[in-house]
């Protein structure tokens, strides 16, 4: 039987199959947004945890999940991000939390990274030529952010997801080898 990871902050989910999924992978608090139906009172118990111990927003990666995590990231600025590759949540057509494996989710996890405030942006469209309008640069930047752990995005949300999330020169780059970029 392999060590169960901690995780110190609570992980934030859209709902009950994906809290399932998570807490069978680690042991943490996991708090559901019941998609983009957040109540009052799921609000103010996301604000407690916030304050108390941070917060992990982990919401499935699909239109939907990237929408509620925009609002999320708005009211807790300083919660962790971590991301699934949609390939690692999808089982029969539907993409969720809910259909990754338990190693998967740890990964997603371990790799939570906060977003960095006031500084200036290390990467700029010149460093995603590559990943940028070519053929295949959708695939290019799904696996290179699943290489980083900060997921995917048209080429503008993923120079903001570099830069938000403090991805170092020498992590992207180390990144861009291993995917044979």
């Amino acid at each position: 039987m392999t060590d169960r990871l901690s995780i110190e902050e609570a992980v934030v989910v859209e709902g009950r199959d994906d809290r399932a999924a998570v807490e069978l992978a680690v042991d943490a608090a996991v708090i559901e947004t019941h998609g983009f139906g957040i109540s009052a009172e799921k609000w103010a118990e996301l604000e407690g945890a916030y304050r108390r111990c941070g917060l992990i927003i982990f919401t499935d990666p699909d239109f939907s999940g990237e929408k509620i995590r925009l609002r999320l990231t708005e009211r807790f600025p300083d919660a962790k991000q971590a991301f699934l590759p949609q390939a690692e949540a999808e089982k029969d057509g539907d993409i969720g939390i809910e259909n990754a494996s338990p190693e998967a989710i740890r990964t997603a996890l371990k790799a939570a990274r906060a977003a960095v405030r006031g500084k200036k942006g290390e990467f700029c469209g010149a460093d995603l030529k590559a990943l940028n309008g070519s053929e295949g640069a959708s695939e290019l930047r799904k696996k290179l952010g699943a290489e980083l752990g900060i997921g995917g995005g048209n080429a503008a949300a993923f120079l903001k997801k570099l830069n938000r999330l403090g991805v170092t020169r020498e992590e992207f780059e180390a990144a861009c080898r291993k995917c044979g970029i």
